[in-house]
């Protein structure tokens, strides 16, 4: 049996689609040959996609949003749920209305599209699949980004939900991204060479690397794989004992 993406004619929704990492998960779709529909509170200085203006973290901007795609194109086969994100902060001195905004962005608003988007799949004769992008944060510590990581361990938890409550007509993944080399590398990162080395895979992931995995989860290739979260990480971190034992000791045993 041929294995095939076939997504071509396909409906794709994604959410900040058309900035950072956003940008490599269209790409990618539209590569595999789906229409693809981004949006976002403002629109892009250079169009990668059909946009639609819309903050995902307003109930009636998202429900305009829903029927704005199935108006234009009559269906919806998938939703990428890739807005998020949030500046570091230290968490003993941010504001109760910071770590509210971050929550907000990172867990309630991919909530409240996935309930839309649910809404419409489900009268559909092939159902959808919705890919929820999370982070590496949701599974470590995350200092400096506390409710960042807290709110994204709650996305890979409702994905595991999600898929038990709208199934089987529905699939729901995630993706736990690690460090994504973007516009905005350097204020995140520092040296993104020296901070590349700290990752088994020698590099930062390209944006795109997380778009084919978002691809792979919306495709028949992955047509039994629901409430799964897959690590997009290059190989995680190096436990940091191997650096102390390294120091003039060898290798450990």
């Amino acid at each position: 049996m041929a294995l095939e993406l076939a997504l071509d004619g396909t409906v794709v929704l994604v959410t900040g689609g058309a900035r950072g990492v956003g940008v490599g998960i269209t790409a990618a779709f539209r590569r595999a040959g789906a229409t693809v529909i981004t949006c976002g509170r403002r629109p892009p200085e250079a169009p990668v996609a059909e946009f639609v203006e819309c903050d995902v973290r307003e109930p009636a901007a998202v429900a305009s949003l829903m029927d704005t795609v199935v108006a234009r194109h009559g269906r919806l086969d998938t939703v990428v749920n890739n807005a998020g994100g949030a500046p570091p902060s230290v968490t003993a001195t941010a504001s109760p209305r910071f770590h509210e905004k971050v929550v907000g962005l990172n867990l309630l608003a991919p909530l409240l599209v996935a309930q839309r988007a649910n809404e419409i799949m489900q009268r559909q004769d092939g159902g959808g699949a919705i890919v929820m992008v999370s982070s590496v944060s949701a599974t470590r510590p995350s200092p400096g980004t506390a409710a960042y990581g807290a709110a994204k361990a709650g996305l890979d938890n409702l994905t595991a939900t999600l898929a038990v409550e709208w199934a089987p007509k529905v699939r729901v993944n995630a993706l736990d991204v690690g460090m994504v080399r973007t516009e905005l590398t350097e204020s995140l990162y520092g040296s993104a060479e020296a901070v590349a080395r700290t990752v088994p895979l020698g590099r930062l992931a390209d944006p795109e690397d997380v778009g084919h995995c978002a691809v792979f989860l919306a495709s028949p290739l992955a047509a039994y794989v629901s409430g799964a979260t897959l690590l997009v990480h290059g190989g995680g971190e190096a436990p940091a004992f191997l650096s102390a034992v390294s120091c003039g000791h060898g290798s450990p045993r």
